[in-house]
């Protein structure tokens, strides 16, 4: 399982990047691994705004449909729009190619109230 030191984790399985102004974020490897195939993504629009802990979009899988739920609360300044056409980049770069939403945070602090790598890997090894 592929877990970036620098990014932060929530416990329903998202990361985020910090990149400044921004926060970039998608779902785990482990996430995706859980799910199976990824057949289907559905994110918000540019604009819309991300509620703490509230549902923002989902990832269809062949087995099961999963909310996003927001680890930050902020503004969608960008949607990664391939994974319109290519769901499956979820499965193959959960981390690289397949983030989800680029966001202006409305409150950074709340960065510290995610886990950092080891956290979670000692949280996914309990599931």
């Amino acid at each position: 399982m592929s877990l970036p030191k620098e990014f932060r984790y929530s416990e329903e399985h998202e990361w985020v990047k910090d990149e400044g102004d921004n926060l970039r974020i998608g779902i785990t490897d482990f996430a995706q691994s859980e799910l199976g195939d990824i057949v289907f993504v559905e994110l918000p629009e540019v604009g819309d705004d991300l509620e703490l802990d509230a549902p923002f979009g989902s990832v269809e899988s062949v087995k099961t449909v999963s909310e996003l739920y927001a680890p930050v609360a902020g503004k969608v300044v960008e949607v990664n729009e391939d994974l319109e056409d290519s769901p499956e980049l979820v499965n193959e770069s959960p981390h690289e190619k397949a983030w989800m939403v680029v966001v202006e945070p409305s409150d950074k602090s709340q960065l510290d109230d995610l886990m950092d790598a080891d956290a979670y890997k000692e949280m996914t090894e309990d599931e």
